[in-house]
């Protein structure tokens, strides 16, 4: 399956590149660089470094925005490190950028590819708000679209209601949710003969908050399982370590992946949450590939832009209050056992075999 990914890398970003990556039912087409964990210029790098670690240098990278629609960009160093990975350390590598930027790659993967295209976004989606504006005919090039991103009846992660990848960007998640509605429903909402909702096709964009990612809690031990599916020594990681002890693992990309983690196990415990990450992009990557990881609700999604205390928060009318077509499908329930069993599969035979 052609897989397009739009992703702010990131420690959770690079380790659902690595999914894509190792999974023999995608292709991974393309990649755009959004500003969001880190600025635009350093996810390009990231990117670009990744591709070379995992012997796939020949995917096209492009440029996103440097700002987002509005406001100026919000990184996230305190969360990711101050090049996005953690402790990791990429190769340098000689790779290119496109000579178009990430809206237009967005486009260009879709029409080469209509109707069987994957869209997957981790990040904010200034770049996915740009490409409509080029061609408003994307929702319906897309044979599936997968964001990570909102809260949904969960409190937020960056303010009391709202997620970092919408909060960096607000208007732009507010314009993608407006035009994939206008695009899949139907502009009158529910039926004048009937009161009811028209029937909606199945594609309509699969949403991932915090209220399902946070479920995918990547540990030590888990991690340590990782590295034995890639036949890789390592040194289990505890909460007992020194700060920034880095990775023994012998095999270069479980290193990595070691090193990025240790820093977000670290976040995450200064945040009084446990030795432990939350793999959002991840998850967000496997249903890309197999949607019935998850479970759904469908509704309609609204971003809020102009509250004082609310501003970024992802409204989902559950009811039909609005009185508006769906425009989502909502993750609700993921079992993370399921998840984590598909992902050492996958990544850590494919971490094997780079060697």
């Amino acid at each position: 399956m052609p897989v397009f990914a739009d992703v702010d890398t990131g420690v959770d970003d690079a380790m659902a590149l690595a999914y894509l990556l190792a999974s023999p039912d995608a292709e991974l087409v393309g990649i755009a660089s959004t500003g969001g964990n880190v600025p635009v210029k350093q996810v390009c790098v990231n990117n670009l470094g990744l591709l070379d670690l995992c012997h796939a240098s020949g995917i096209p990278v492009s440029k996103g925005a440097d700002q987002p629609l509005v406001e100026p960009l919000r990184t996230a160093e305190d969360t990711h490190g101050p090049e996005g990975l953690g402790y990791a350390e990429l190769p340098a590598s000689d790779g290119q950028l496109t000579d178009y930027d990430a809206a237009h790659a967005w486009v260009r993967a879709a029409r080469e590819r209509p109707g069987e295209l994957i869209g997957l976004a981790t990040g904010p989606l200034t770049n996915l708000a740009l490409a409509t504006r080029i061609e408003p005919a994307l929702p319906r090039l897309l044979r599936r679209l997968v964001i990570m991103g909102g809260a949904f009846d969960y409190r937020g992660n960056t303010t009391p209601v709202a997620e970092w990848n919408i909060s960096v960007d607000p208007e732009s998640a507010a314009e993608v949710f407006a035009v994939w509605g206008a695009a899949w429903g139907l502009p009158e909402g529910r039926s004048a003969a009937t009161g009811e909702f028209a029937q909606l096709p199945t594609h309509l964009p699969i949403v991932l908050g915090l209220n399902v990612t946070e479920n995918i809690a990547m540990t030590p031990s888990i991690l340590s399982r990782l590295a034995g599916a890639a036949d890789s020594a390592t040194t289990p990681m505890s909460v007992l370590d020194d700060r920034g002890t880095r990775s023994a693992a012998t095999n270069p990309l479980i290193r990595v992946l070691e090193d990025a983690m240790r820093f977000y196990f670290e976040f995450h415990f200064d945040q009084g949450e446990g030795y432990l990450a939350h793999l959002h992009d991840p998850l967000a990557a496997a249903v890309a590939l197999d949607p019935d990881l998850v479970r759904y609700r469908q509704a309609t999604i609204d971003v809020e832009l102009a509250g004082t205390l609310t501003r970024a928060m992802t409204v989902a009318d559950w009811n039909g209050h609005w009185g508006r077509q769906p425009n989502a499908h909502i993750g609700v329930e993921a079992d993370p056992d399921v998840f984590f069993d598909r992902f050492i599969a996958r990544v850590g035979p494919f971490a094997a075999g780079l060697v």
